[in-house]
């Protein structure tokens, strides 16, 4: 079941969890989705997927690959394609400044989040660079120190 924030008004849907392990996220943009009415029905319900899914620039607009939503149970012969590409609505200056960071310092970007927010959809987008599996690694290493470290405080007699 989707998650609810104590406000009310953003609801998870879906949350990349790996991405933050393999990339490192340098900037992030809230956008819109153009949907089919399945679609939105389907998210609403909590049937949406992130992972594999990357946007891409295409003719000075950003397009969503591989998000996968499930198909409306509900629907008839009228349903949608659950890995269709998907247009993202930004302002015209995003646009355009992911595009030239895309193609400029070859990062890229891939979805963090998404949610509902006052009944629309909404994906929070990351302009990301790869991680080396030396990176990776640290990472680990970092993460194993400070759970010693935090059991050895909780576990410390006074």
């Amino acid at each position: 079941m989707p998650q609810q924030t104590p406000s009310g008004k953003n609801q998870n849907i879906s949350i990349n969890r790996k991405v933050r392990y393999n990339y490192q996220i340098l900037e992030t943009y809230e956008a819109g989705l153009v949907l089919t009415g399945t679609e939105i029905k389907s998210i609403r319900s909590g049937n949406a997927n992130l992972s594999d899914s990357y946007a891409h620039a295409n003719n000075g607009e950003l397009w969503l690959r591989n998000l996968h939503i499930s198909r409306y149970t509900a629907a008839a012969e009228s349903n949608h394609t659950p890995t269709r590409t998907r247009k993202l609505l930004l302002h015209r200056s995003e646009i355009l400044y992911i595009t030239r960071q895309i193609n400029a310092k070859g990062l890229t970007v891939v979805p963090l989040r998404l949610y509902l927010r006052n009944g629309l959809a909404k994906i929070e987008l990351g302009l990301a660079r790869g991680k080396k599996r030396h990176d990776k690694r640290q990472l680990i290493i970092e993460r194993d120190r400070r759970r010693e470290a935090d059991r050895a405080i909780k576990n410390r007699r006074v």
